[in-house]
Parts: structure tokens; C-alpha cells; sequence
């Protein structure tokens, strides 16, 4: 649902209303009421074996790593991705990638997160392909930080990773989680025109799975604290960055609520 919602404030709403969700958007801090109603949140997943359902083909996009193919991986059925949302008090209109390459022209549009993030652009940048199959495209990966560029518009589709949208640092040959800290992941996001971030699904993880080692808070270190509780103090670091650092003018912000565990 998240991913919809994403979809279609990119692909229906104009730049300048990227923030609305719901009955309202805000545009330079004032309230306006949208012209036709729609409540996106409340709705059901229809099955809709039309056309232009499914919006890609895994086995056509060529930024689909295998473990993301659940097709060639053996999945027998093909029904899941013939699924709409449709909301109760409106439809929504068809996904057309053309369109958002031509409204967002010269823009960035960067999503910021863990695993759960990355899905969701490769989803993106697979249905622009689709949308867009002879045209030319440059993809650039370097460190955590992915880019697909459509030259013929200037249009980037970019992804960060950064699993708890606060800084990692290493010290000693020690992972240190640094609640207060955005610095580096600050100075990558900066101003980029839509920003779409999530976290958390990482927050539970122990073990190998674990990609810190200490909890730091100010001069406080820990080996560990209450998961919830680090993710409270990381969430409060990252809205005062997107406060003090943010143009509301220039750049749009989404931020995702937590997604069921998708990983076993």
C-alpha cells in the first residue's frame, strides 16, 4: 500500500503537491484543498487481469538481481501481480511512466532505507523501463548509493541505503550506531527534490544479521539498549535534520510507515 500511495502522488500529483496525502497537500506551508476528494489510505486490492497489469516483466528489467526474481526462482503462480489498489472513494489512474519522466525533468527522486527501500526502487526504475524501453539510461552504483539516469530528460531515480537513517561509523574496527549522528547520509540526501525514506526493518536484528557492534548516544556507548527506544531517538535525529536542513520549496519528503517483515 505504501508503494501505491508513493506511485501515485509521483506519477498523478504535481511537484508541487508531493506532500499530499489524503484530502489536503500542503504547498509553501499553506493548507489548499484538493479539487477531487480521494482518500487513497482505505481501500481494497482488486484483481484486474486487464491490461497494462502487470506494469513489467522481471524477466525484461535489467536491474533485477536474481534473488528478486520470484518467477525464475520457481514461484508457480502468476496472480500476484495482477492486483490493483482501488480506493472507495475514487479510482485511480493507470501508472504512466512517460508522464512522470516529463513532469519531473531535471529532477531527482532519491528513496532513502533498508531493504525495503531498495525493493520499492527497483520497482520504480522496472516500470519506467517498461514505460520507456528504447531509451537510453545510465546506472551508476557506487558504495551504498545507487542511480539510474534517463539522460533524454535529466530524470535520476536514486537509492541509499542507510537501514536506521543515522549514521554508522567504524572506530577501532567497531560499528558504532550513532543515534545523534546524520551526518553522512545528510550531505547525499541534500537537496534532492523527492526524498522517500523508511526504516526498521533492520531494527531487530541480532548476530551476523547485525550491521552495528555499540549504541552511542552523545558521549554514551552501549552494547545494546531497547530496540524501540534507539529507533525513537534515531527518528527524532532525522526530523530535526529534515527541519533544519530540508527546503520545503525545493524538496518534497515521504516518509514510510513500518512494513510487515518480508524476510525469513
Amino acid at each position: 500500500m505504501a508503494f501505491t500511495a508513493i506511485m501515485f502522488l509521483l506519477g498523478t500529483a504535481t511537484t508541487a503537491g508531493l506532500l499530499g496525502l489524503g484530502h489536503y497537500f500542503t504547498h509553501m506551508g499553506k493548507h489548499k484543498k484538493l479539487e477531487v476528494e480521494c482518500d487513497i489510505f482505505h481501500g481494497r486490492w482488486e484483481y484486474d487481469d486487464a491490461d497494462p497489469y502487470p506494469l513489467y516483466s522481471p524477466h525484461t528489467c535489467p536491474f533485477i538481481s536474481n534473488q528478486f526474481d520470484c518467477q525464475s526462482n520457481g514461484r508457480p503462480d502468476q496472480d500476484y501481480i495482477k492486483y490493483r489498489w482501488k480506493p472507495y472513494s475514487c479510482t485511480l489512474p493507470p501508472f504512466n511512466g512517460k508522464r512522470l519522466l516529463q513532469r519531473f525533468e531535471g529532477k531527482r527522486i532519491m528513496f532513502v532505507g533498508d531493504s525495503v527501500g531498495y525493493n520499492q526502487w527497483l520497482s520504480l526504475v522496472c516500470m519506467l523501463h517498461s514505460a520507456v524501453p528504447k531509451a537510453k539510461y545510465l546506472l551508476e552504483t557506487k558504495g551504498g548509493l545507487s542511480t539510474l539516469t534517463f539522460p533524454a530528460h535529466n530524470v535520476s531515480v536514486m537509492f541509499s541505503r542507510n537501514d536506521f537513517l543515522v549514521d554508522i561509523v567504524d572506530d577501532k574496527n567497531e560499528r558504532i550506531l550513532k543515534l545523534d549522528s546524520i551526518r553522512n547520509g545528510g550531505q547525499i540526501w541534500k537537496d534532492v527534490d523527492v526524498l522517500v525514506f523508511n526504516t526498521w526493518n533492520e531494527g531487530l536484528q541480532t548476530g551476523k544479521k547485525q550491521s552495528w557492534d555499540f549504541i552511542e548516544e552523545g558521549n554514551a556507548r552501549h552494547k545494546d539498549i531497547d530496540r524501540l527506544a534507539a529507533f525513537e531517538k534515531a527518528l527524532n535525529t532525522w526530523a530535526k535534520w529534515v527541519n533544519s536542513t530540508v527546503d520545503p520549496k525545493k524538496t518534497k519528503i515521504l516518509f514510510q510507515g513500518v512494513s510487515p517483515d518480508h524476510a525469513k
